[in-house]
């Protein structure tokens, strides 16, 4: 474990922390009752390129925008896993 925060998540990943070659896991509690299937949100950041050259990387693998209820002002983009064609969010 490299951090707790005060709401109770937890940063798991290599010793060197956040920003190395190797990700970091970040998991969060939430006090809403899940339904269906769970479901993993999962914060990804490229070490070796530009968010941009990133997201373009992404598209062309096959995923796709996804929209989960955000504002529009969050500085990230938000994609559904290619292999969930069917799922709605």
């Amino acid at each position: 474990m490299l951090d707790r925060e005060e709401d109770g998540s937890l940063e798991i990943g290599p010793r060197e922390g956040f920003g190395g070659p190797q990700p970091t896991i970040i998991l969060s509690p939430t006090d809403e009752p899940q339904r269906g299937r769970p479901r993993l949100h999962i914060d990804v950041n490229a070490t070796d390129r530009d968010q941009d050259a990133e997201l373009e990387r992404l598209l062309k693998l096959g995923t796709r925008p996804a929209d989960v209820g955000q504002t529009g002002e969050e500085p990230w983009p938000v994609l559904a896993d290619p292999n969930t064609r069917d799922q709605q969010f």
